[in-house]
């Protein structure tokens, strides 16, 4: 599975570890072209990318809430919600 494929957080339950590195690989390369084109924070983004797919794979997101603690946090969110 590619980021591009997908579109609710309740898609990455019970991928393979070798597909949530790619999707981490894949949150990583366009949040820095991003902010490389854009401006902004990269550190919070990229500091939080495993933590984020680690969460979505246990949690059940038409259900659970997450709340980060600052918006730029929520980069990963965003793009794996298409956001």
């Amino acid at each position: 599975m590619h980021l591009n494929e997908v579109t609710h957080p309740n898609q990455l339950r019970g991928l393979s570890i070798n597909q949530l590195k790619q999707i981490a690989r894949e949150i990583r390369e366009k949040h820095l072209q991003t902010v490389a084109a854009t401006g902004g924070h990269l550190g919070p983004g990229l500091g939080v990318v495993e933590l984020t797919l680690a969460l979505y794979q246990t949690l059940d997101l038409d259900h659970d809430k997450v709340i980060w603690d600052v918006g730029h946090q929520a980069y990963p969110h965003k793009l794996i919600t298409g956001r």
